[in-house]
This record gives structure tokens, C-alpha cells and sequence, in this order.
């Protein structure tokens, strides 16, 4: 099973307790997932975030609607959270969420580390399809993320407008 990771950090010029609150509410997930992938938050709302918070949503991959559940394992505002699946696609998906105040707002680094199951055969098809999705998912909640937080009131672009791939 190799450990695959993604990294990104961004700059956000909003003070860090407004960039926290932000994303540790699961319903924003939505707006910052693109439609293609059909996200559904399955929990209830609000959801309470915490160390034990249980988080359960559908994707579609390639049509197929897939169950996830995530656990809230690590949860330090407005420093910091980490996020694992415990059902879904992965056998093992890890993202931690870190919120660093700088100058002029907020530094966020996403860490995910991952693998998918099915050994060489899971290789395979994170070389062919699942990295440059992953990387189309968090370039378009990237752009996302600067309009809703900079405040542009323009529309939020859809994958396909951004061209990503």
C-alpha cells in the first residue's frame, strides 16, 4: 500500500478565528466541493465539531454513489483539526487542516495523506485518474475559497469553467 500525499497552502486575508470558523462547519463542504462530484452531507445540521465528531456524506465516483464517513481526531481552534475516514473509498485518508496567523489574515496548509485499496491495481489508478482528480477538487475549492473569503461577489466557476485537468 504506498502513502500518497497532498499538499497545499493558501493565503487567505481574513483573521484566522473567521478563516476556522469557516471550515470547521461541515455544511460548507458543499460550497466548496464541485458539483460533479454530487456531495451530500448525510449528518444532521448543525453538526457539533469536536475530537470524536462523526461526519457521514455521499460522492459520486464515476456515477457511483459512495458512502464516506469521517472522524474528527485532532480539534484545537482555531489552530488546527484533522479529519480521517473511517468508510469510504480510501484505506486510509488523513487531512489536517492547519491555520497559521500572518500577516494580513490567515496562512491554511491542507495535508491529506492517502492511499486506495487494491494494492498495484490502486496504483495504478491514482497514476491514470484519482491524483488529478484529487488535484481538480482542490484547485477549484481554492478559487472558491478566494471568492467566498475575499469577498468577490462573482460566480463561483464550475470545474469545467476553471479547465482543470
Amino acid at each position: 500500500m504506498n502513502v500518497h500525499t497532498l499538499h497545499r497552502k493558501q493565503f487567505i486575508p481574513q483573521p484566522r478565528s473567521r478563516v476556522f470558523a469557516f471550515f470547521e462547519a461541515p455544511e460548507n463542504l458543499v460550497r466548496l466541493t464541485p458539483a460533479w462530484l454530487g456531495f451530500h452531507i448525510l449528518t444532521p445540521s448543525p453538526v457539533t465539531m469536536g475530537v470524536g465528531a462523526l461526519i457521514d456524506y455521499t460522492i459520486r465516483w464515476l456515477g457511483i454513489p459512495v458512502r464516506w464517513r469521517t472522524l474528527i481526531t485532532a480539534y484545537d481552534p482555531p489552530l488546527r483539526f484533522v479529519d480521517e475516514q473511517i468508510k469510504g473509498p480510501y484505506s486510509l485518508w488523513h487531512h489536517s487542516h492547519t491555520f497559521e496567523e500572518v500577516s494580513g489574515g490567515t496562512q491554511m496548509v491542507d495535508e491529506v495523506h492517502f492511499s486506495l485499496p487494491f494494492g498495484f491495481l490502486g496504483d495504478i489508478a491514482h497514476g491514470l485518474v484519482v491524483r488529478r482528480q484529487l488535484e481538480q477538487i482542490f484547485d477549484y475549492r481554492s478559487v472558491v475559497i478566494d471568492q467566498l473569503l475575499r469577498g468577490d461577489k462573482g460566480t463561483i466557476p464550475s470545474a469545467r469553467q476553471l479547465q482543470l485537468g
